[in-house]
């Protein structure tokens, strides 16, 4: 079967504890303390295959978790670190917060590999914390925990042009006569039961990708006949091949029809309504006499006052296919050369520090404000303030926990000191 969504669990691995111990050899004196780091927890990683198009890996394994970091060992032994979990997903795969449905990542256009849950960092053991006035220090760090997260996996495929429209008005006939892709093909409703992909090749012209979606029908974004849950294949591509039954083989009218599917559309996504969109009246050779002209007459009157162009087309026979895919090239040359790419808007840092408190405070003899707190510790040690990316979360930190507006509050001024344990910093706006 064709999975295209999936709910999941995952969990990084635990930071191993570090180690108290103290080294105790024959003739050593006063060896001192001896105890090693315990090891990293293993990371959650994404990992676009490009071999894969389905999520069918997700659909009876819903648990994922990496492995934990053992503890340090006597004599400096730094514990093992924890095996990473490598999960592949096919290209296009969006990762969403489940309780939120905001994307914490898009695999796609360049984005092959991403670390969404960190591992917990291993504790320190007691070899770090000697001083000339601590030596026999008798206790050491413990591991970071690990995080955990439920997430949803939405395949969003990647293609140019979507082909939609009411089933059994051609569209699988369409794909096979003008493209490499072989859809079933047969004169009943529901033919196609998953996103097809196929390439064009134009002489004279870059080829493109387009994707048949199977057939909508009125109420699908109410979940009647297959609903709307394809139509997230259709969200990357920039231009509609809207094709519909002009010659009404089954009785229904073609006009309407077109009113009904934008409409499902519409309400699945208003952005998709704004796209592009180009009208394939099929079936044109079994039209009789005057009917053709009439009822393409009709079309064009309607929609091409809205810039939407209709094209009479066979796509049994040919007709007409080659000037619309034309023009589809055409439309798709216009348009900005941008992947469509759902941005971040999850953070599990933001997330995991948005409850916890802390203090902010003045010590007037040091002249420093000082700001403390589960909320700080946590960000600290989850932060590496080193790398950009590190700096850039520290900042919106800052600035969205409101820890900036109650320094302001306090009077702070520019050159002032800011102290977070051992972090220190001066303000400036």
């Amino acid at each position: 079967m064709f999975a295209d969504s999936a709910k999941i669990y995952i969990r990084s691995g635990k930071g191993g504890d570090g180690h108290v111990s103290f080294r105790r050899e024959l003739y050593v004196a006063a060896g001192g303390p001896d105890g090693g780091d315990g090891g990293r927890g293993g990371d959650v990683i994404f990992q676009v295959d490009k071999g894969i198009n389905t999520l069918n890996d997700f659909r009876h394994r819903r648990k994922f978790c990496a492995g934990d970091g053992e503890q340090g060992g006597r004599r400096r032994c730094h514990g093992a670190d924890g095996e990473d979990i490598i999960l592949k997903v096919p290209e296009g795969t969006v990762i969403k917060e489940a309780s939120t449905g905001k994307v914490i990542v898009d695999m796609s256009f360049g984005c092959e590999r991403e670390v969404v849950l960190k591992g917990g960092r291993g504790g320190k053991g007691n070899m770090n914390y000697a001083t000339p006035t601590m030596q026999v220090p008798k206790y050491a760090q413990p591991g970071k925990p690990a995080r955990e997260l439920e997430v949803i996996l939405e395949l969003k495929t990647i293609a140019d042009v979507g082909l939609v429209g009411f089933p059994n008005v051609g569209k699988s006939t369409f794909l096979s006569r003008v493209s490499n892709a072989k859809p079933k093909i047969a004169n009943y409703h529901f033919t196609t039961l998953q996103p097809i992909l196929g390439v064009v090749d134009l002489e004279g012209a870059d080829g493109f990708v387009i994707a048949d979606i199977p057939g909508l029908i009125e109420g699908a974004a109410d979940g009647i006949g297959l609903g709307d849950e394809f139509l997230k294949h259709i969200e990357r591509t920039k231009v509609f091949i809207h094709m519909v039954d002009a010659a009404s083989t089954e009785g229904r009218d073609p006009l309407n029809d077109i009113n009904v599917i934008n409409n499902e559309l519409a309400r699945y996504n208003d952005d998709l309504i704004k796209r592009p969109q180009v009208i394939a009246a099929n079936k044109c050779d079994v039209f009789y006499g005057t009917e053709e002209d009439t009822v393409i007459s009709l079309l064009k009157e309607e929609f091409e006052p809205k810039g939407i162009k209709v094209f009479p087309i066979s796509a049994v026979s040919g007709k007409g296919v080659k000037e619309l895919l034309y023009y589809v090239k055409s439309l798709l040359d216009e348009m900005p050369d941008e992947p469509t790419v759902f941005e971040k808007e999850f953070s599990f840092d933001e997330m995991e520090f948005e409850d916890e408190p802390y203090t902010v405070t003045y010590d007037e003899k040091n002249k420093v404000y000082n700001v403390e707190g589960p909320r700080i510790e946590k960000m600290l040690g989850y932060t590496n303030l080193d790398s950009e990316k590190g700096f850039q979360f520290f900042q919106k930190f800052l600035k969205t926990s409101g820890i900036l507006e109650d320094l302001e509050a306090m009077g702070i001024e520019e050159g002032d000191t800011v102290a977070m344990y051992d972090l220190q910093f001066d303000y400036y706006k």
